[in-house]
Order: structure tokens, then C-alpha cells, then sequence
């Protein structure tokens, strides 16, 4: 895209009152952004009010000091991942979104960005949206890990928003495999929200795609964390939800991937736990609940040479987090079962002395098998 091309493409998508919509109809009738610009006000009025032609006459203020933003942004003087943006008039323009409604005029990509040519559509790039809780439990957190490496492996690509919890933890797992993922971002990509996950992002623009639609500059806003869920629900062939409250933003993405006509997972959790009522709802109207990786797989009708790729791995946690502990740590989990716990219930359960049963839940907690909570509770932290 050469400089006064980008330059047209980023006055269309900040002129107020236009909108995606607005803009799609002036792109049918006249082309390129540079065509629409040089249009009489009598021709652009056949599409548009008289409010949004004058807007659309009116050059936005900020619009010079973006344009040279965006353009040393694309042309870093130092090498790393890819950058790019790709247009509607691109052929590697995402054709899920073009099909799923309000696409973006723009999408900023920072890595492979071929990667979303044929992701949600085609059964040869199959794709996943793991989505979840911001404050999961362990054993969610643990699942979202799980789950996605184990999709992974089987040559999935796992699609997330980057946020805290579940969605760092889908990326996360996703990186222990071979495929790629890809993070689907509510900010500019000049920049990383939340910021304890900079690392996290960079190895995803190095292994995989980080891409939104905000303009260079654009902070963490609460609408454009909504607004972006679409994306990850048209670029997912199925959304999974790992836990999720019921008034949460990952139900947002589950009803729009249905309205989609993509396939809707959700993971059943304790019924004493909040962030597993929206799992259950979904459940409830109709989401596959599934247990493990496989369930995905078979559900989304993939060969079973991908569904052969998974393992153990995949029941909710690493087949290994027993493997190796001596008989009473065994029965001391199982004991604790896959619920909160009180020190008081696993002592009366186990008959333990208390001292004795502190130290085995401090090395089993060491061991990374066994998550503290709020309240004197205890869980564990990956199931086997």
C-alpha cells in the first residue's frame, strides 16, 4: 500500500457518521478510498445524508499525524515480526469476516497475517476461539492451557483476545504446540493491553498473528473489547468457553459465533461456582458440552488423524500431575476432589493430622498440583 493509498483508507475509516456500513456502499460505487474522495457532493449524496457528506468533505484533524504514525509503524527501522494492514481490498483479507457482517474496513496485523485468509471457513486451517473468565479459578486457567495445547497438537489454530485469565492462558497453551495463534486485540497495535502480557504478545507476533481494527494510538476502551469480540467468533470454526459468568463478554462471543453458524463448546464446572453459570447457560441453549480436546475434534468433524493427535493431555489438564507422587499424596487428591476445600472437610475426609496435612497440601501446592484460594479453601490445579 503505497502512502497517499493509506492515507485515503485511514481518512475513511476516521470520518465520523460513516461507519463500516457507510463506507462498504461508497467502496461499491466509486472503488478505492482515493476514487471516493475526489466524488461531487451531488453523487455523494445518492449514498449518503447530508451530515456524512459533509463530514466526509471535511479532512479529521489528527488525520496527518496518523498517517505518518502509521507509516513509520509499517516501516520500523529495526527488523521483527511483519507488520501490515490489510484492507477490504485485499485478497488476504479474512473472507470469514467478510461473511459474518460489519467487517472492518482495516485490520492491523503484526506476524503472519496469511494466517487469516482461510481461518473460519475451511476445514484445511482448522481454528478454534478459546474464550473465558478474566479472573478464572486454577482449575480454569489450568483448562484453558490444557485444552488449547492439546488443539494445538492436533494442528488447530487457537484464536483468544489477549486478555488476563482464560485468554492468556489459551495462548499460552497454544504456544507449547506446534500451531500457531492468533490474539485478537481491543487496543492500537502500538500497543499491549494489559501490560503484564508484553511478553506474551511478543511471542505470539514471533510464533503466530496478533491483529485488531483500532488505528495506531487507540487505548484500552471498554466498547472496543465488545466490539472485537466478533472477530474472534468469525475467525474461530467453533468458540470454546472455559468458565464464564453470566454477564460476561465471552457469552457475547459464543452467541455470536452461533448466530455464525459456528459450532459453540462450553466446559462444565462446579455449580457452586460463578464463573461456570455462564458454561451452564450455554449448555443449557444448546452449546456441546464437552470434557476434553477430542470432544472438540469430533464435533467439529476433523479426521481422525487430528483426533488421534490427542492424549491423556487433553482430560482438563496434563496426565502427569500424579505421576511420580507416592499413594497418600494420590489419596489426598482425590480426597480434594475437583471442588474448593476447606482445611476442616479434607482433614475430616482424609484423617490426617492437621500439622501433616499442611505440609503435604504446601508440597503438593509446590508441585503446582494443588491451588490456594481466598478463604482458607484449597483445589486442585490440574486434574489427571
Amino acid at each position: 500500500m503505497q502512502r497517499d493509498e493509506l492515507a485515503a483508507w485511514l481518512r475513511l475509516s476516521l470520518t465520523p457518521g460513516i461507519g463500516n456500513e457507510g463506507a462498504r456502499r461508497l467502496l461499491a460505487a466509486f472503488g478505492l478510498p482515493l476514487n471516493v474522495f475526489v466524488q461531487e457532493a451531488v453523487a455523494l449524496q445518492q449514498l449518503l445524508s447530508d451530515a456524512q457528506v459533509r463530514a466526509l468533505q471535511t479532512e479529521p484533524e489528527p488525520l496527518e499525524d496518523l498517517v505518518q504514525r502509521t507509516w513509520d509503524w509499517l516501516n520500523p527501522a529495526e527488523s521483527g515480526p511483519p507488520r501490515g494492514i490489510l484492507s477490504l481490498a485485499d485478497a488476504d483479507y479474512p473472507e470469514a469476516l467478510l461473511h459474518a457482517g460489519n467487517p472492518p474496513l482495516l485490520l492491523y496485523t503484526l506476524g503472519q497475517y496469511r494466517l487469516t485468509r482461510k481461518l473460519g471457513l475451511d476445514a484445511a486451517a482448522p481454528s478454534v476461539a478459546v474464550v473465558g473468565n478474566r479472573n478464572p479459578t486454577p482449575q480454569g486457567a489450568a483448562n484453558a492451557q490444557a485444552f488449547s495445547r492439546s488443539l494445538s497438537e492436533a494442528g488447530l489454530v487457537v484464536i483468544s483476545g489477549l486478555a488476563l485469565g482464560v485468554d492468556g492462558a489459551a495462548h499460552a497453551g497454544a504456544l507449547e504446540g506446534p500451531s500457531a495463534t492468533v490474539a485478537v486485540v481491543g487496543t492500537g497495535l502500538d500497543r499491549v493491553y494489559p501490560k503484564r502480557h508484553l511478553d506474551l504478545a511478543h511471542r505470539i507476533a514471533a510464533q503466530g498473528l496478533v491483529v485488531g481494527e483500532f488505528a495506531l494510538g487507540t487505548s484500552a476502551l471498554a466498547p472496543n473489547f465488545s466490539q472485537r469480540n466478533r472477530i474472534i467468533a468469525a475467525l474461530g470454526q467453533g468458540t470454546l468457553v472455559v468458565e464464564a459468568a453470566l454477564q460476561s463478554g465471552s457469552l457475547i462471543t459464543a452467541r455470536l459465533a452461533a448466530k455464525m453458524g459456528r459450532e459453540v463448546f462450553a466446559i462444565p464446572g462446579s455449580i457452586h461456582s460463578p464463573q461456570s453459570r455462564g458454561c451452564h447457560a450455554l449448555i443449557r441453549q444448546g452449546a456441546k458440552m464437552v470434557e476434553t480436546a477430542q470432544d472438540v475434534l469430533e464435533e467439529l468433524g476433523l479426521p481422525a488423524a487430528a483426533r488421534a493427535a490427542t492424549n491423556s493431555a487433553a482430560h482438563h489438564g496434563d496426565s502427569t500431575g500424579v505421576t511420580g507422587q507416592n499413594k497418600e499424596k494420590t489419596g489426598l487428591l482425590d480426597a480434594l476432589g475437583y471442588e474448593p476445600c476447606s482445611l476442616d472437610a479434607l482433614q475430616a475426609r482424609t484423617g490426617i493430622g492437621t500439622g501433616t496435612l499442611q505440609a503435604m497440601l504446601l508440597e503438593l501446592e509446590l508441585d503446582g498440583l494443588v491451588a490456594r484460594l481466598p478463604g482458607g479453601l484449597f483445589q486442585q490445579a490440574r486434574m489427571g
